[in-house]
């Protein structure tokens, strides 16, 4: 699961984020309001979770912006005002869920973890196909031909990647963004690297490899071998 968090407060920036990242989860941070409907308007996060009051940009205006650009990703408001009419705004605004400051970090990462579940199940892609590879977004399941793959969980990501963008060319930098922080500064070449170990899982033992390096641009997944 991917979480963008927006929150000006460094210190429970790192508190919230360090918490989520050992729960098991990708956390990219931004610090105002502006940068955050930015990273947020690329539609690869699960949830967003964003405080109120922000630096640039409000996180009501935010929220806001982005439900008036189609974007329905959950949000998760953290505020330190948690009077009736402050959350009836938040909700009005297009906010899903609004939870007081100081709060608990299991309730935190519960609740996020309540709004993937709801918008897992309004998801029409949890399942993709392409040829006979099979993966299951909800459960984070690959198969091919009916054999189980046994993927690490970045390796997962990338082939997700692929996968909804089948036939079409996909670049290192968006497999980098994929499956690693905004911030996450790539040593060498940790992406063909990885790729290498997908491919071995996916191709292996199959007559036709699936995945395919197009020179000079990235990889592709094949829909119709």
């Amino acid at each position: 699961m991917r979480i963008l968090l927006i929150e000006d407060d460094m210190r429970a920036s790192r508190f919230l984020a360090r918490g989520l990242t050992e729960s098991g989860l990708i956390v990219d941070t931004v610090a105002d309001g502006a940068t955050g409907l930015a990273y947020g308007r690329e539609g690869i996060y699960d949830v967003i979770v964003t405080d109120r009051r922000l630096p640039a940009l409000d996180g009501l205006v935010l929220v806001q912006q982005l439900r008036a650009g189609g974007d329905t990703t959950p949000v998760l408001m953290l505020s330190a005002i948690g009077g009736l009419n402050d959350r009836v705004e938040a909700i009005r605004a297009g906010c899903d869920d609004y939870l007081v400051k100081p709060y608990a970090f299991v309730e935190a990462l519960a609740r996020i973890e309540a709004l993937a579940r709801r918008a897992d199940r309004t998801r029409i892609s949890d399942r993709l196909e392409c040829a006979d590879l099979m993966l299951d977004t909800r459960a984070r399941t690959a198969s091919r031909a009916g054999r189980d793959l046994r993927l690490q969980h970045r390796e997962f990501l990338l082939l997700e990647c692929l996968a909804r963008r089948a036939g079409q060319v996909v670049t290192r930098s968006m497999l980098l963004e994929a499956a690693w922080h905004y911030d996450f500064e790539p040593r060498g070449n940790i992406i063909d690297m990885h790729m290498h170990r997908l491919r071995a899982k996916v191709d292996r033992d199959f007559p036709v490899a699936l995945i395919q390096t197009v020179v000079g641009a990235g990889y592709m997944l094949n829909p119709a071998p």
